[in-house]
Order: C-alpha cells, then sequence, then structure tokens
C-alpha cells in the first residue's frame, strides 16, 4: 500500500483544524482529522469540502497497526500522558511531529531515539509556539555571537485570546510543578510562578514580570545548542493575571488544583475568560560574548492569535517531514531546521537586536546598541 496519508490528532481543535485545511488543500483527500469524537470531526471536515476527512481515533488505548495503514505522517496536537501511541507510529515506520510543551513527555520521547532510527522515522519535537518558535528563535540568536553563556526565553499570552482546551488544560495542571532547569551547566529543581524576571518587550507593551515555567525547550536547547543556562518564562496580559498567579504560588494555594472540582473549575474559568488582548510575544535573548566584548543577541516576534501561529510552526515541520528525506531518530525541532527554511513563519516580522554590555550592566541592559532591525 503506498504510504501518503497524513493523520492530524486533535484535528479539529483550535491548532490541528488550521493544520488539517492547510493540508487538505495541498494533499486533498489524504488528511485525516482524528480523535475520540468522531461527531466533531464529521462536523468539522464538512466543512473542508472533502478535502479533510474524519478518523475517529483515542491515543489512550492500544492502537490497531490497521488503522494505521497507509499513513506517511502523524501531526500529534494533544498533550499525552505516555508514549504508547507514539511507539506503535515509529514502529509502523511512520513520521511523527508533536507539538507538547510536556517536559516529562518529552524526556520519554527521547528514550524512542533508537527505535525510529532502525524503522527509518523522523520524529519532530517541539514543533509548536513554545517550544517550537522558541527554539527557531534561540538558534539565531545564538548564532549570532561567537559564545553563548545564558538564554533568556520570555512568552507573554494575551487572555483575550482563544485558548485550545488542551493548551488550556497544560497551564493549569503546570501551575504548581516542580521541574528541572540546567543553569551553569547543572541540572537543578525549579518550581512554576517563582524565580521572576521583568522582561523587556520595548515599544507599546514595555517591561513585563514573567515567571519560569516548565516548558519543554529548557530541556532540548542546553543539550542541542550547548548552552550552560537556558530558562523559560511565562507572562500573561493583563499583567494582573500574573501577579495573582504567582501571589497564589506563594501562599500554597496551587496544591488545591489536585481536587478534582478545584482543577475542572479553573480550567473552565481560563478558557472561558476574555481578559485583556489576543496578542502573544516571544522575545529570546542570548547573553554571551561578540567580537571579544559582552554582548546580547535579542530576536523578538509578535503577532495575534498564538494558536494560529502554533500550527503554522506545524506545517512548516510536517511540509519538511513529508517532502523530504530526513534522517531516522527523534529530533528537537532546531536540530534538523531554522528560522530561514519555515516559509510560513518567515511571513511574521521578526524583529532583532544585538547589544554589546557593559561589565556592570551584563545581565540588567544594554550599554550600547550596536545593530538593530527587522528581519522577514
Amino acid at each position: 500500500m503506498n504510504k501518503d496519508r497524513i493523520v492530524v490528532v486533535g484535528g479539529y481543535g483550535a491548532v490541528g483544524r488550521g493544520v488539517c485545511e492547510e493540508l487538505g488543500r495541498q494533499f486533498p483527500g489524504k488528511v485525516y482529522a482524528a480523535g475520540r469524537n468522531l461527531e466533531r470531526a464529521e462536523r468539522f471536515c464538512r466543512g473542508t469540502e472533502g478535502r479533510v476527512l474524519p478518523m475517529r481515533l483515542d491515543i489512550g488505548r492500544p492502537v490497531d497497526p490497521e488503522a494505521l495503514a497507509g499513513v506517511r505522517l502523524v501531526v500529534m496536537c494533544l498533550d499525552q500522558r505516555g508514549i504508547v501511541f507514539m511507539r506503535a507510529c515509529l514502529l509502523s515506520g511512520i513520521h511523527y511531529i508533536d507539538v507538547s510543551a510536556n517536559l516529562s513527555f518529552l524526556a520519554r520521547a527521547e528514550a524512542l531515539r533508537e527505535l525510529a532510527e532502525r524503522g527509518g522515522s523522523t520524529a519532530v519535537m517541539n514543533a509548536g509556539l513554545a517550544p517550537g518558535v522558541t527554539n527557531l528563535l534561540a538558534l539565531e540568536a545564538h548564532r549570532r555571537l561567537d559564545r553563548t553563556e545564558e538564554i533568556e526565553i520570555t512568552i507573554l499570552l494575551g487572555l483575550g485570546d482563544r485558548h485550545g482546551k488542551a493548551a488550556v488544560e497544560w497551564t493549569v495542571d503546570n501551575l504548581r510543578a516542580r521541574f528541572e532547569i540546567t543553569r551553569h551547566g547543572r541540572t537543578e529543581l525549579a518550581g512554576s510562578f517563582t524565580d521572576a524576571r521583568v522582561a523587556d518587550f520595548r515599544g507599546a507593551i514595555g517591561r513585563k514580570r514573567a515567571y519560569r515555567f516548565p516548558f519543554s525547550d529548557q530541556r532540548s536547547l542546553p543539550v542541542t545548542l550547548g548552552v550552560p543556562s537556558v530558562s523559560t518564562r511565562l507572562c500573561f496580559d493583563p499583567a494582573a493575571a500574573t501577579t495573582l498567579l504567582a501571589a497564589a504560588r506563594k501562599l500554597g494555594l496551587g496544591s488545591l488544583l489536585g481536587l478534582k472540582p478545584v482543577r475542572s473549575a479553573a480550567i473552565a474559568c481560563f478558557g472561558r475568560m476574555r481578559l485583556g488582548s489576543d496578542r502573544f510575544v516571544v522575545q529570546v535573548e542570548a547573553i554571551g560574548e561578540k567580537d571579544g566584548k559582552a554582548a546580547v543577541a535579542e530576536y523578538r516576534l509578535q503577532g495575534r492569535r498564538q494558536s494560529e501561529l502554533t500550527a503554522r510552526c506545524a506545517l512548516d515541520v510536517a511540509e519538511a517531514v513529508y517532502r523530504t528525506a530526513l534522517p531516522g531518530g527523534v529530533f528537537s525541532i532546531e536540530q534538523l531546521l531554522d528560522w530561514q527554511g519555515m516559509s510560513r513563519l518567515k511571513e511574521e516580522p521578526l524583529e532583532t537586536e544585538i547589544r554589546s554590555l557593559g561589565d556592570m550592566d551584563r545581565g540588567k541592559g544594554a550599554a550600547a546598541i550596536t545593530e538593530r532591525g527587522k528581519r522577514r
């Protein structure tokens, strides 16, 4: 059987529908919007005039190999608790893309590297906004310096945007998380909404206080870029939401999320909340040395409706994996691709800046601007 089908798991969700619609235009009749709710899949697919087909698929249960017959590529737009489904894909020689930000899932997925290599399957992790876009911008910033000692990533999300259910659940479930970070080449434990840092987004947004959060780029980038310290922090618009969550964490109220009724209420509240704007900002600062002087390379991407940009990142990766003979294995996005190869992402204007730092200013701000501009 010719393996030319594409299965988008969570294909009728906030991110998945954007992936399905675009792939359906490129490969009509070969793209499947998959998920547990066949009725929702069918309702979504009717609007694509047959370019996308519905498929019932529960990744929480053992997968019949026949369900994956003829599949060349799976794009995973849901968070998973385990690697059973991913393993089934790799055993069948299927290429695999994942937009998950889940640190623990990424750690388990890395254990499938040899299986993917043997079967010739290319698995690309971190293929969304954060991680994904953050990884690619970190690679660009890292390349601009002669030596990188630290990468600081800050993500601002507007609560006026419509965030998908999976994204809301993941955020709520990680408000009280403990996770590993790499600082000065050593592994340390950190907690969500601790260790605040003020990020300067410039322009109309200005300075915002952001807190650590367990995005998986903190696990991959120290390894793939060889950088001794990587941190990813999160803040919201309006800023009051960030302050409230940090205060709740400090008071120990996050433990209440372990209670099912409280968790459900928090997810429902976040899902319905429409405060602030629908904009997002991703800012990456690589701190190190250039031309013998302390310097920071800063990359900033702003936009609206983060789920659309997540879908565009996944689409660029899907097109590369589907059309190109890439090596077998489990990779983070920046190991196979870079910003210049992402045609859809490059449509967004990218603000860049390289600043030299005085000894007293290192880690605090710019002493002088040496290079600045916008790139596409």
